[in-house]
């Protein structure tokens, strides 16, 4: 599936989204194989980070002055929140750029693979808790839920995918939904 995942993203045309007033940030979803089956990995953030608290998540965070890309913010953000270090990680390619709702960012997701088994540490600032979740489980019909969310004060029809107590919403859950789509767009 990595080849044609990454052959797929990289002839499909990404979706960019210019705003001066939102923060770019990046995010890293990690994926990886064990026992013939793909897994996500995500992170539940503490409740004293600055935003997002308590929140399930990929690895990722705002862009610094130095990081030259948003390809760098992504790997950094990744190291510095589970221990990946960037030479063990093999990106496929990008998503659309995604809005959060709750606060101020554009979010770019990069898709990448990591080998398996891999020693992933949580930093305790930042990651209450290493979350792997089974690409089978996301893929079930019954893991995703309508839901509403409120994008600039008003509500919206939303969704969330429910994964043995853990709940995964907002732009996570909308970033989850593109990836999940262009999966099943790809011939097994």
């Amino acid at each position: 599936m990595e080849a044609e995942l990454k052959k797929f993203l990289s002839q499909r045309t990404k979706k960019y989204i210019t705003d001066k007033d939102r923060v770019s940030s990046a995010v890293l979803i990690p994926m990886y194989k064990n026992d013939g089956q793909y897994h996500i990995v995500f992170i539940k953030r503490t409740m004293t980070v600055k935003t997002h608290q308590g929140q399930i998540s990929f690895p990722g965070g705002m862009r610094e002055k130095a990081d030259e890309s948003l390809r760098d913010t992504a790997l950094r953000e990744a190291e510095e929140e589970i221990g990946l270090s960037p030479k063990d990680v093999n990106i496929l390619g990008e998503l659309d750029d995604e809005i959060t709702t709750t606060s101020n960012y554009i979010v770019t997701p990069f898709i990448a693979t990591i080998p398996w088994p891999y020693r992933l540490v949580a930093n305790k600032d930042e990651v209450a808790k290493i979350i792997s979740v089974p690409l089978a489980a996301l893929q079930d019909e019954n893991c995703r839920q309508p839901e509403t969310e409120r994008l600039n004060g008003e509500k919206v029809e939303s969704f969330a995918y429910y994964y043995q107590g853990t709940r995964i919403w907002g732009a996570t859950a909308r970033i989850l939904n593109k990836l999940l789509g262009i999966i099943a767009k790809i011939p097994v």
